[in-house]
């Protein structure tokens, strides 16, 4: 019985794409949903074109409701994804899924993190502070934002010239190289 991932997004989902990519000819492992809390989403036509179904929410269903959780349960789904999902994680599915909820962050926490810090803000933190170097964080997820466990990094050096459509280039790289492959090592060691 193949392992089964769903995968939270708010945008363009470039890394569900990937991960999506990814898992499409898997033997042990399928992206079985992409859940949104954005209607207009791009994530929901890369969807589309996987034919993996998805679910638009709203905060009140979110957060106040168990019907996320029901479908994820109903799902049989083993492993939670955030890529690119801006809304903090309701407690309920902190407890349902313990240790089985990750995020990318584009960015080497613990710096650059938090509430409001994603997409562009992280970048032209980045940039304001002169760092050295960039890159991405992967972690679980707890109740607060970017302060879960760190599972993987990875860095880029920033040169003197680069803007910010460079270092997102480049922090995207990363992102896209990494996270379907520490996804897939995870999900290797989850129990079915």
């Amino acid at each position: 019985m193949k392992k089964r991932i769903a995968i939270f997004a708010s945008g363009s989902g470039s890394n569900a794409q990937k991960i999506m990519e990814h898992f499409k000819r898997s033997a042990d492992t399928e992206v079985a949903l992409i859940l949104t809390n954005n209607p207009d989403a791009y994530v929901l036509q890369r969807a589309d074109s996987f034919e993996i179904p998805s679910h638009v929410f709203d905060r009140n269903e979110f957060y106040h409701t168990d019907t996320i959780l029901e479908l994820l349960k109903n799902l049989d789904i083993d492993l939670i994804v955030l890529a690119g999902f801006l809304w903090l994680i309701p407690k309920n599915l902190l407890k349902a899924y313990p240790g089985r909820i990750i995020n990318i962050h584009p960015a080497l926490l613990p710096k650059y993190g938090g509430k409001g810090m994603y997409g562009d803000y992280v970048h032209q933190a980045v940039i304001a502070a002169k760092d050295p170097e960039g890159g991405i964080t992967i972690h679980y997820v707890n109740e607060n934002y970017d302060e879960g466990e760190f599972i993987y990094q990875a860095k880029y050096r920033i040169e003197e010239n680069d803007n910010l459509e460079m270092i997102k280039f480049k922090g995207q790289q990363l992102e896209h190289l990494h996270y379907p492959r520490i996804i897939e090592s995870l999900i290797k060691k989850i129990k079915k």
